[in-house]
């Protein structure tokens, strides 16, 4: 064989050698992060059901410093937390040492003290399980429910960046008027045997309060996040106008991610992403309320978009609102884990998943059987979008790789 020929041979024969072996090293390296996909999974389905236990193995005694130290910029709670069951358990039954008006918005809560000194919001029954919200997907009260279950699909989704939700029964007359502010007591009134109020929010109104079931009133309770992380307020790129008439123009233009790409936050980092999981996680809830979202305080993008405020879910299991699914379709790209976790679930798994979660709650069941049927149903949706992006774009551009290693020290 001549030189030349001999050149040319070993010249083929290294470039088959080098992409074989990337190919390899890709391929041990996407085997190995979905090996790791797969165990998490487990590792989570095996938590799933939480026994709201008081009892505390940890060097911190106290559940509300626990849930503190469990907060990084990146997730409101470990993937492993032994003592998940403990800070429900607190959180639902810790004696009630002040109560004022909610924080500032547009629905009805109230801001609850506990023993130790921990703040959480409590939200009223306004519906009963079975009852249907008509009208627009952002339409009736908040739902006290769809916080609870919003919390547990969080967790099963694995993006742990919902704050902690407990289903609650507070006795009005004995828990909350005695440690009542005069301006939250103001609202106070009985209608027929119940003690009722209507506190101070936007669409608050003396004439639709909310009623207890004679003294005792059914809730959830989200416990809130420590003063030591200031949250930060965004508008959502994908809000909605909420005038009739009006679109935004994320509605009319297809190439509207394009231009959001080049804007902050989401032209570098995480955020973008985050928007995508979010927009996976209101559609299988039928949120599309999210106008605003909060992040962590001075993060330049980095930190996670927090999961606040779900309650403007769960209305109607009939209604598939595609258009929360915007930012998707429009994007067309996925974090490969929550690709993976979105397939672990199908064929009836997140149903389960879903009610044995949520089984432990005080206030189970928590939701009625048509909303439980409409997440399996909504979630083949969200993989068929997906298939549609990859057929159009490829895995290669659609799915895409975002693993970042999380402190909690």
């Amino acid at each position: 064989m001549k030189l030349k020929q001999r050149v040319v041979l070993l010249a083929i024969l290294l470039v088959i050698f080098i992409f074989t072996k990337v190919f390899l090293i890709d391929n041990l390296d996407t085997s190995a992060a979905n090996r790791e996909d797969q165990r998490a999974f487990h590792r989570m389905m095996a938590s799933l059901r939480v026994e709201l236990d008081p009892r505390l193995d940890h060097t911190l005694q106290s559940p509300w410093e626990i849930a503190a130290q469990w907060v990084v910029p990146r997730e409101v709670y470990p993937e492993e937390t032994p003592e998940l069951g403990a800070v429900m358990h607190a959180m639902s039954t810790k004696k009630i040492i002040k109560a004022d008006v909610g924080y500032k918005g547009t629905q009805l809560k109230a801001l609850l003290i506990l023993e130790g000194g921990q703040k959480v919001v409590f939200k009223p029954k306004r519906y009963a399980r079975d009852y249907v919200v008509e009208g627009e997907p952002y339409a009736g009260y908040d739902r006290h429910n769809a916080e609870v279950a919003a919390f547990h699909l969080d967790r099963i989704l694995g993006f742990r960046r919902a704050p902690l939700v407990v289903g609650r029964f507070v006795n009005l007359r004995t828990e909350i008027k005695p440690v009542a502010t005069e301006q939250l007591l103001g609202t106070f009134m009985t209608v027929g045997n119940s003690t009722c109020f209507y506190g101070k929010c936007y669409y608050c109104r003396e004439t639709e309060p909310a009623c207890a079931d004679g003294d005792i009133m059914e809730g959830s309770v989200t416990l809130w996040l420590p003063d030591v992380w200031p949250l930060q307020k965004h508008r959502h790129p994908w809000g909605r106008t909420y005038r009739e008439g009006k679109l935004a123009r994320w509605e009319y233009d297809e190439s509207y991610c394009d231009a959001v790409k080049k804007t902050s936050p989401y032209d570098s980092g995480p955020r973008l992403l985050d928007i995508i999981d979010t927009a996976i996680f209101d559609y299988l809830i039928g949120n599309a309320d999210r106008h605003h979202y909060e992040s962590f305080q001075d993060d330049e993008g980095a930190s996670m978009l927090i999961l606040l405020d779900n309650a403007k879910s769960f209305g109607n299991p009939a209604l598939d609102e595609r258009s929360i699914l915007a930012p998707l379709y429009q994007c067309c790209i996925i974090r490969v884990s929550t690709w993976n976790r979105l397939n672990y679930l199908k064929n009836g798994v997140l149903k389960s998943a879903l009610k044995n979660a949520m089984s432990h709650d005080p206030i189970s069941p928590v939701l009625s059987d048509p909303h439980l049927d409409a997440l399996d149903q909504r979630l083949l949706s969200i993989l068929a979008t997906v298939k549609q992006c990859t057929d159009q774009f490829g895995p290669d551009v659609v799915l895409v790789e975002d693993r970042m290693t999380l402190s909690h020290l």
